[in-house]
């Protein structure tokens, strides 16, 4: 508990006004400058009974002051091991202290039972529970289709009309089909559910064009592997493991590239890779792994994924803070990605 108590303390001290106020918590908006920068945490695997997760906090705290986001998003494996409601609290204490609004999705590890440990592990509707709690919480889940933390929020231009589309999506766990091992797939609900959603935000925002939008969810598509494999794809960033995809393919890539709106995908799950790649004219994106320590990782050192938008630009950048203060694999999409003939 010594080692908590020191650790909070250093939170505290470090802790700063956010650049979001509780206000723009309920109503996500551009800044005065026009800009609206998002800070993706993927893999975090925090473990209240490892020393390094304590050490993973603190980066994280840093990247957050150095970085100043407006908005946070965990893209799942965000805890392990028990007692995973202290777990989640005190990851999202983390936030919660610098008083910034958060997207939070689950991966296959933050709902899963220890092997090693008889405790009760905590229901993806229990941890979404705990999520829903912080006011500072921007997650939604639609009813009725599998999975908890699939939604949406808009950002909204200086006069208050919608200009982008924030999705997320629970991507499941373990392959749940007799004859299919691996990981689980997103399922046909949740992709006939994105598709109406598009649709309808369309009719109601979209003039020739939708709203440009962004996907956030934890195991990648099966497009990832199909992207990296094409030798002409300009790939920014490192790939250091095959991505670990669900055999199955659901079509939610495809109902990306019918509907029109959504230009990238961020995703988590393979701490070896944290590349951006163009596929078909969607951006496949993993983010930097967050974890330091608390699990397998070759990218040293750990980072987060950094995603800048601009007011009237349907464009943006991106690039990875690393927890030493170094930017690195900095890009613009969609120019940085498109091949050179």
């Amino acid at each position: 508990m010594k080692m908590k108590q020191i650790y909070f303390a250093v939170i505290i001290l470090l802790s700063c006004a956010s650049a979001a106020t509780a206000q723009q918590a309920k109503s996500l908006k551009f800044n005065d400058k026009g800009k609206f920068k998002i800070l993706q945490l993927a893999d975090i695997h925090y473990n209240p009974n490892y020393q390094t997760s304590i050490n993973t906090m603190l980066g994280i705290d840093s990247m957050l002051l150095m970085e100043k986001p407006d908005l946070v998003v965990f893209t799942g494996d965000n805890v392990t091991g028990n007692p995973r409601d202290e777990g989640y609290h005190e990851v999202l204490d983390v936030i919660k202290k610098r008083n910034i609004p958060f997207l939070c999705v689950f991966g296959n590890h933050d709902d899963e039972k220890s092997l090693t440990s008889d405790q009760q592990i905590l229901t993806r509707a229990q941890l979404f529970e705990i999520v829903q709690s912080y006011p500072q919480n921007m997650t939604t889940t639609a009813k009725g289709i599998h999975g908890y933390g699939n939604g949406y929020i808009t950002i909204n231009n200086r006069q208050g009309k919608p200009e982008r589309i924030l999705y997320t999506f629970d991507s499941n766990a373990y392959s749940q089909l007799d004859g299919v091992k691996g990981y689980d797939h997103i399922r046909a609900d949740q992709v006939q559910w994105y598709r109406e959603t598009s649709a309808s935000l369309k009719t109601q925002y979209g003039d020739s064009l939708p709203l440009p939008a962004l996907a956030f969810f934890h195991i990648p598509l099966p497009e990832y592997n199909q992207a990296a494999a094409e030798e002409t794809a300009p790939l920014r960033g490192s790939r250091l493991e095959k991505a670990c995809a669900p055999p199955i393919n659901s079509g939610l890539f495809t109902a990306f590239r019918e509907m029109g709106d959504v230009q990238a995908t961020f995703v988590g799950h393979d701490h070896d890779c944290d590349y951006a790649v163009m596929w078909y004219g969607i951006m496949l994106a993993y983010g930097r792994s967050s974890g330091n320590g608390t699990t397998y990782g070759n990218l040293k050192p750990n980072g987060c994924r950094i995603i800048e938008l601009t007011e009237g630009d349907r464009n943006f950048r991106t690039w990875h803070r690393l927890r030493d203060g170094r930017v690195i694999d900095e890009l613009q999409y969609p120019d940085d990605l498109i091949k050179k003939n």
